[in-house]
This record gives C-alpha cells, structure tokens and sequence, in this order.
C-alpha cells in the first residue's frame, strides 16, 4: 500500500492510443458513405476472431489495441449515413462528446453532493423538455430507456389512484384495466406483467386504416371493462408508433380520460421530438393534456443511446411514505438525531424510500436537489449531460431543422418510391417512417393469385439478408397485421443526403430482382 496500485501513466498512454483508434474507425469510418455498414460474420467465426475467453493473466498493450479496433471493426456502424435500420441513427459529435464527458465522470446523479454539476443540468433540460410539451410546471426524470418510462407512468398511475399500493401490493386492489392501441409500443404488455396488474387486464384498442387509436373504440373498451367488474386506471396514447409512424388523435383521447377519470399517458418516444418544429407540432395537438410522457431525444434528435425522460404534469406536493419515518425523519420540528422531511412532489412519494446513507436530511445543502429518490433505481447515467451539449451546440432552432430534415428527406423518398416500378406504398407517411414493398418482376401482374402475397412476404427477408451480407446498407422489415413483410425505411441521421436515398431504392432494386 506504499504505492498505488495503478500504473497512472501507461494508463494514459493507452487511453491516447484508444483515442486515436475511436476517432479513425469508430468516427471517421463509421460515417464514411464509402465504407461498408457491417462487416458481416457468422456468430463462430466471429466467436474465433474476437478470442473472447478470459484468462487467468492479463494481455499487452498492442493486443489490447488490437481488440479495441476488432470491437469497431466488426460491430454495424449505426453512424453510417446508410444505415436506417432502427429508430436511432447517424453520430453527433457534440452528442458524443457529452458521452465521453459522462464516462470519464463515472458518477449517478442521485445526489448533488457526488453530481453537482448534472443534477443541474438534468433540472434545466428537463424543464425545457416539458415547457415543450406545454406545461409551466411539474417534475421528470431520465429513465434507461422509453419502455422504463413506460413503466415509470403505469406505476405512478397507480400510486396516485391508489396510494395503499405502494406499501400492500396488488392483492386488495379492484382488477385495474390499462388501455393502448393496437399499435402501441410492446413495453405496455411488459409493464403490466413486471408491475403485476397482468397482461390480460391491458386492452388493445381498435385502431384506424393509418394505425391511429379510434376514441369511440377506448371508450366502448372502458365501458366493456366496467361492466366486467374492472376499474379503469390508465390509456397509454401513442405519438408516433414504432412502425408506420401514426400519432392518435390526443385531444379526443384526452376528452374520454377526463369524463372517466383516467390517467393519460402519451408515449411520445419516437415521434416526441416534432414538438420542437413549428410545422411539425400539430401532429401532438392536446399532449399538453396528458398526465405524463415519454420522449427518447435519442432517436430523432440523435443524442445517443440512450436519452429518455420521464415528464410528468403534476406539481402537487404531500407528506412522504411513512417508511420514511423508519429512515431517521421525522413529522414535525426537528429532534435529536431526526430532522423534519419537507412535502415531497407525486414521484418521490411514488418511488422513494430515503436511504439514509444517500438522502440525509441534515445535509448542509438544499436537499430537494437530491432526486435520485425519484426513480426505482439507485445507480443512475446521466443521460441528460449529452442532450444538453448538443442543445447548447445548435439551439432550439437547430434541432428543430434535425427534425424538419429528417421529414424532408422522407417526403424526397417518397415521391421516388411513387415514381418507380415495383415499389408500392403500404401507406402515404403521416411521419418519417416510410413503409413499402418491393415487388420482384417475377411477381409482377400476379396480384389476384392466391400464392401473390405469400411469395411477396419472403421477398424482403430475402433481400435483407443480401444486404447485410455485402454490407452495402441495413434497413428494417416487419409484418404487420394483415400486411405481409414490408420494409420501414427510417431517416433520422442529418448526414444523408439524396444520392444516399437514390442508392437505397437501386441496391433494393438490385438484390431484388431475380427473386
């Protein structure tokens, strides 16, 4: 113990070398048009060239190097500008300069005695993120993820309805019922599940040709579920599904919550970020009237996985769980050891438990600064650190031309999807997911035969897998209710441009057609 036991210096020279390894292959190659997206393995001989096993002995600074590069080089380049995979893409470097930032602090942001600086930040971005939605006041936190935020509202839902929850659990409850459209996202179902409501008592609500939720369809669901002996609890409205993109209408949603008393949740995740665009924003007209969102800056805005917060409308205030008078806090003036807790906002009444070795309460600070309490967990990223540098980068206005970009890439595609044979719409894009076919001219004129939409729903799996194998570019497919296999092109990375577009509907063109 005389001396550390860290070689501090030759860790430096190694992390200079990594640098230099991330700036040339996991920068400059991953976003260069030239390159190719994946460099595709089977999973045993990518097993055999990573040598994964882990030994006894530790290994040398060029094999460490070396690893540091097969790491980059054989995983997808997501920041590829032909990459539009899934519903993130593209790098920023803004973005990803608050990701090393956030690294290199390794610290949670649940108390501003080891968080000072993030906590504030994460106070600010929040704000702006609800002021956004419309709302002057109320509280938030950054979740791992949209479907935790999910979550984070099924359970704050309950508490509020039904405080004893928190403390006995689901067994004297009415059977709650949950509501979401057919469309909404698949956390829902997990959501009841991991809380113990049961995915049985979530109803899926009709939805419209465009995969909207139909109103008049949520509430003969809640009238069905009433009459079955259930108490509606909570609609999940969906901006933006992950699929075709449809936004429900939210003020006629917001109207039937209100007449029967339900929580109204908007999952905004993916389609959140068009609130920052004036042309955009109609598409969440009433999410002002939710109860809660989620919104995942990490998609659209390009942050970086992952960025997703929890908002919340209410500001109310109330007298903490009484488990806390377990934890040295006492109701009333301060005495002895104890010290008086202050009201607590709907979120921490939720999920606190005032931990006495984090949240002392006679700490010499302010601390409602420590909202670590807010959230189920304890070790928490802070996510909001990289939202933040890049909003100080661009500005409103900048991430609101990301968005618009995106939508007019979408609407550049569209109309040359429109123009060429063979390619076929699902439907027109309400948003920027852009979903169609493409038929092989072996099918071609074979639309009334029986084996048509059969044959037609193996033609992008097919053509995927050519892809991914000459690592030319990755797209996604999916089936959908009664729609066969259909890619869903998704344009998020501000760094594509019309070639990059010409040269997706050529190369599906091209391994297409000899199917």
């Amino acid at each position: 113990l005389e001396c550390p036991g860290l070689d501090t210096a030759a860790g430096e020279e190694f992390l200079q070398e990594v640098f230099q390894i991330l700036l040339e292959e996991g920068v400059r190659k991953s976003t260069d048009v030239t390159q190719k997206v994946c460099d595709w393995k089977e999973p045993q001989e990518l097993r055999d060239l990573l040598d994964l096993e882990l030994r006894s002995d530790g290994e040398g600074r060029e094999r460490l190097l070396q690893r540091c590069r097969d790491v980059l080089r054989f995983s997808v380049r997501t920041g590829h500008p032909r990459f539009f995979n899934q519903l993130f893409s593209g790098l920023d470097h803004h973005a990803l300069a608050g990701r090393f930032l956030t690294e290199t602090l390794n610290t949670s942001p649940y108390t501003y005695e080891v968080a000072p600086v993030l906590v504030l930040m994460e106070e600010q971005v929040l704000a702006k993120l609800r002021e956004l939605v419309g709302w002057s006041s109320g509280d938030g936190i950054f979740a791992p993820g949209g479907s935790m935020s999910n979550m984070l509202a099924m359970n704050v839902a309950r508490f509020r309805r039904f405080p004893e929850s928190r403390s006995r659990g689901n067994w004297d409850l009415p059977r709650l019922g949950l509501f979401a459209s057919q469309e909404s996202h698949y956390s829902i179902l997990k959501g009841a599940a991991l809380l113990g409501i049961g995915t049985d008592n979530v109803h899926l609500v009709r939805t419209d040709g465009r995969g909207k939720m139909i109103p008049e369809e949520l509430e003969k669901e809640i009238q069905r579920v009433k009459a079955e002996g259930s108490e509606p609890l909570f609609v999940c409205a969906t901006s933006g599904t992950t699929v075709l993109g449809a936004f429900d209408p939210l003020d006629a949603i917001a109207d039937v919550c209100a007449r029967h008393g339900l929580w109204l949740h908007v999952d905004a995740a993916w389609g959140g970020s068009a609130l920052l665009s004036p042309r955009l924003r109609h598409l969440l007209a009433g999410i002002h009237r939710a109860d809660s969102v989620t919104w995942n800056p990490h998609k659209l805005l390009m942050v970086g996985l992952q960025c997703s917060a929890f908002l919340l409308r209410d500001s109310s205030v109330g007298a903490p769980h009484p488990e806390f008078m377990l934890l040295g806090c006492l109701p009333g003036p301060l005495i002895n050891f104890g010290t008086p807790c202050p009201s607590q906002g709907l979120l921490q009444r939720c999920h606190g438990v005032g931990a006495s070795y984090l949240f002392q309460r006679d700490k010499f600070y302010d601390v409602s600064l420590d909202t670590g309490d807010k959230s189920p967990q304890c070790g928490r990223r802070a996510d909001g650190l990289k939202l933040w540098i890049l909003w100080k980068a661009v500005g409103t206005r900048g991430l609101a031309q990301r968005v618009e970009r995106a939508f007019g890439a979408t609407r550049y595609l569209l109309e040359q999807v429109k123009r060429r044979e063979g390619f076929q719409l699902v439907m027109e894009p309400e948003f920027i997911n852009l979903c169609f076919w493409f038929i092989p001219p072996s099918l071609r004129g074979q639309e009334n035969s029986p084996e048509f939409w059969d044959k037609l729903g193996r033609v992008a799996p097919a053509i995927k897998e050519k892809m991914i194998r000459r690592g030319s570019m990755m797209v996604g497919y999916q089936p959908q209710g009664s729609h066969v296999n259909f890619f869903r092109q998704i344009i998020t990375n501000p760094a594509v441009t019309r070639q990059d577009l010409d040269f997706f509907l050529d190369e599906i063109q091209e391994l297409g057609w000899d199917l």
